[in-house]
């Protein structure tokens, strides 16, 4: 008896360091990416040495991260229902607010030289880094699109980890319950959970591409939460340092650059994410008409 309950605490244990690990290099992994729209306005405000601002900005965005994926692996399934009829007005006001902060970027006169010199601009600069996060937040927010991709990322990287071997604590196979519930109430098959793992699993050396251990069924009723809000606060937390990371990094080397090259680059994110902008706007037409 004393050993069946130290085998499932152990179990536990494993599962929850491999989860969070996971979690946390998935979340600086799949951050990466230049083309999204927060690793843009990051990218753009780093030029601009704003770096206490592009934290607030990755900060706030980790809050809704941390929402979708969790919602996504806890399997708050019921929740689509409510929140597909809203995906066509989140792409409308994703449009006008990717293309206004678009705007916003392509107007940016840069002056990196005297930018420290000005005091007459301290308050106003404070002002603005105080609504990063909230520049953040809305930004992933408005983006639906993020739903579906943290269900197909988590339940990829996931089923991976439980292919070579880890334990998960049974989040394997409950997020591709979750593919399957998601599915079935779009009517349609927007997820294929077994072409992904074909598609990806076939490229990779795993034997006989199964669970090699089996995972414990004893786990307490509410250890799935638990868990669940591991990977997601581990993912969020990835995300974080790696454009922390970023940030630093431009804001280091930013007086390198020509500061003619750094107007071009800004302008130029401004310009994608007005396309960006646009392009959800046409998702939002399409959506409605």
């Amino acid at each position: 008896m004393t050993l069946f309950v130290y085998s499932e605490y152990g179990f536990m244990l494993e599962s929850i360091i491999t989860i969070s690990i996971t979690g946390l290099l998935a979340g600086f992994i799949f951050a990466m990416p230049i083309a999204g729209p927060i690793s843009i306005l990051i990218t753009s405000n780093a030029l601009k040495g704003r770096l206490r601002y592009c934290n607030l900005v990755s900060l706030g965005a980790s809050v809704a991260d941390f929402s979708f994926v969790f919602i996504a692996v806890f399997g708050l399934t019921k929740l689509y229902s409510f929140y597909t009829p809203a995906i066509p007005y989140m792409f409308a006001a994703g449009s006008i607010f990717f293309i206004y902060l678009g705007y916003k970027l392509f107007r940016t006169k840069i002056d990196i030289d005297h930018l420290e010199d000005k005091s007459h601009l301290v308050d106003k600069i404070k002002k603005k880094e105080r609504g990063g996060f909230y520049t953040g937040l809305m930004i992933n927010f408005l983006n639906p699109t993020l739903f579906v991709g943290s269900l197909t990322s988590s339940f990829f990287v996931i089923s991976l980890i439980a292919s070579l071997g880890f334990h998960t604590g049974g989040l394997a196979g409950r997020i591709d319950q979750n593919v399957k519930e998601i599915n079935k109430i779009e009517g349609a098959h927007i997820i294929d959970s077994q072409a992904l793992l074909h598609e990806h699993f076939d490229k990779i050396l795993i034997p006989d591409r199964k669970i090699i251990r089996a995972e414990p069924t004893g786990f307490p009723p509410n250890f799935h939460l638990v868990i669940s809000i591991f990977y997601a606060f581990f993912l969020s937390l990835g995300s974080i340092l790696w454009f922390y990371l970023l940030a630093f990094l431009i804001v280091r080397f930013r007086q390198r650059i020509n500061i003619k090259i750094i107007s071009a680059l800004v302008k130029s994110l401004g310009v994608i994410l007005c396309i960006i902008g646009l392009y959800f706007g046409y998702l939002a037409a399409e959506k409605f008409f």
